[in-house]
């Protein structure tokens, strides 16, 4: 591991409902004319026979009505994703970096790879994007096995593998992600004092995660960023996202405790 460089960090992000409004699973499955997407995942899921978020990768594998999936299909699916707003703003600032800091931005989903890339073609390089892998049979152009898939604990060992490769420390690791499938790494981002984004209202991901954000501009993960990490007032927030074409419309900080009591003793209570 090469020395940790002073204000350098790694932001890694979650791509199906974090960088897009759609799950590409179900955008593959329309593309192929299969139903009862949802509700496979579901079954997987309550069977604990893949990790959370992987359930694609074993639906191409082995159910009978994903095994004709092809290059190409993955390719085109890519192409559907709707994305959010303001990626390539976002991704554009981020290379950009601001004075005293530099920023490493990669794509982690355990959705496959070749989708992402379509998706994020001309945005993202692909050398920044971590996908499930596939290999294909060159005959039937089928795929023939998984060779990795960056699901649960998968993308706690993307995170370690780039920090170590970029010399980044790990309380400056931050990870952007929407749902069940990004717990362990954010618990492990987390216990390591680095810094968590949840971009949707899962309960169980808010719980854990240092700060959320719900918004359909993927720009604004940075306003958690700057003005948590960076220290950064309003102003020169908003300032800095019209620089970028962007308008700070509305913007309510808040923490909302979800509590529910019920009483043990209906007459002790209402004494």
């Amino acid at each position: 591991m090469s020395k940790p460089i002073p204000g350098h960090y790694l932001l890694a992000s979650d791509f199906d409902q974090t960088l897009s409004f759609n799950d590409s699973g179900s955008v593959l499955s329309e593309l192929l004319g299969v139903r009862g997407f949802q509700e496979r995942v579901a079954g997987l899921a309550s069977s604990n026979l893949v990790q959370q978020g992987g359930e694609l990768a074993y639906l191409i594998r082995h159910d009978p009505e994903f095994r004709g999936v092809r290059h190409e299909h993955l390719v085109e699916t890519g192409r559907r994703v709707r994305l959010k707003g303001a990626i390539p703003a976002l991704v554009r600032f981020l290379a950009d970096g601001i004075e005293g800091y530099r920023f490493s931005f990669f794509v982690i989903s355990a959705a496959p790879r070749e989708i992402v890339v379509a998706a994020l073609a001309g945005v993202v390089a692909p050398d920044h994007i971590y996908g499930t892998e596939l290999d294909f049979d060159e005959r039937s152009g089928e795929v023939r096995a998984i060779r990795r898939v960056p699901a649960g604990y998968g993308k706690v060992a993307v995170i370690e593998e780039l920090q170590h490769r970029l010399g980044v420390a790990p309380d400056r690791v931050i990870y952007v992600g929407d749902g069940s499938s990004d717990v362990h790494v954010m618990l492990h981002v987390n216990n390591r004092d680095g810094f968590t984004i949840a971009v949707s209202d899962n309960r169980q991901l808010a719980r854990i995660a240092t700060t959320t954000v719900i918004s359909d501009n993927a720009f604004s993960i940075m306003v958690p960023v700057l003005d948590q990490i960076l220290d950064w007032r309003t102003g020169e927030i908003r300032t800095l996202l019209e620089r970028h074409g962007l308008t700070l419309q509305a913007w309510e900080k808040a923490r909302t405790d979800h509590v529910q009591i019920g009483a043990t003793d209906p007459a002790a209570a209402a004494a």
